[in-house]
């Protein structure tokens, strides 16, 4: 359990000294991480005993440890710990984030770069598309979605240790397709890193990172977060449209086989939904 969560657990039960120093620790997280201990002691108005006593009861070896640990809470940033309320976002605020993340990112990815994307895609043997986390997950299904109804053989993989897996069962004949709204996750790396080892061609969709620098084709984005933390991140919109991107590219380039199976789609799903040839292709 992180420090602030054992702060919050354990406030009501502890002595009204110790109660004080956690308050000032909770309203100046970043603050205090800057703190010598005689100051801390005079701002919470209490005595160099308490805050060592403190330490203690937080399950922290010492004063110091203590400080690491709030040093690390603070690195998540204060907005996660104030204690305080915040107004709602009227509903036309939550669609310009995902147009202002969006007009971010227009014009990142070039025609060049798609073109040598889907190059590689409609020439695989299969597609593998890893992606994990929150976001990327369901974008590792999205992506898989767009794709086999363009005749592309595909799956997608979240779990860390079938990425692993089926990474070491690839050849030059197959593509791998990284989704990453950070760059830095550890397993995609490690998976892409275990498929190119293999002759696997590496897609990234993924900001200027350590992933991206190992991808033979990369599909740049940006993310851009707000303060506003109660509302779900915007970047998975711009993620969705690299995809777009890449998808409706792998349709034009394929559209012989695309058509055909796109012709297909549309049949049975209009038979199953009485007919409305203008409803969505399955989604």
């Amino acid at each position: 359990m992180d420090i602030i969560a054992r702060i919050n657990q354990r406030f009501d039960h502890m002595p009204r000294s110790e109660q004080k120093i956690a308050q000032y620790i909770r309203q100046n997280l970043e603050y205090v991480t800057q703190l010598p201990i005689h100051l801390l002691a005079e701002k919470s108005g209490v005595s160099h005993a308490s805050i060592t006593r403190l330490a203690k009861t937080l399950d922290c070896k010492n004063v110091r440890d203590l400080k690491m640990q709030l040093a690390q809470s603070a690195a998540v940033g204060q907005r996660f710990t104030e204690d305080k309320t915040v107004d709602k976002k009227e509903i036309s605020a939550i669609y310009q984030s995902i147009h202002d993340a969006l007009t971010l990112n227009a014009g990142l990815i070039t025609d060049e770069v798609i073109q040598q994307a889907t190059q590689l895609i409609v020439q695989t043997d299969h597609c593998l598309i890893f992606g994990v986390g929150g976001g990327s997950t369901v974008m590792a299904q999205e992506c898989h979605h767009r794709l086999f109804r363009l005749s592309i053989k595909s799956n997608a993989y979240s779990d860390p240790m079938l990425m692993r897996m089926t990474a070491a069962t690839v050849d030059a004949k197959d593509v791998v397709i990284c989704l990453s709204l950070s760059g830095d996750s550890p397993d995609v790396y490690q998976a892409a890193t275990i498929a190119k080892e293999y002759g696997a061609k590496v897609i990234a969709i993924c900001p200027q990172s350590k992933l991206s620098a190992i991808a033979d084709v990369h599909l740049a984005i940006q993310t851009q977060e707000v303060d506003y933390i109660f509302k779900p991140s915007a970047s998975r919109y711009v993620m969705m449209a690299a995809i777009d991107i890449l998808a409706s590219e792998v349709a034009v380039k394929n559209q012989r086989k695309s058509r055909e199976k796109l012709r297909r789609l549309k049949l049975h799903l209009d038979e199953h939904r009485d007919g409305d040839n203008r409803a969505p292709l399955g989604d």
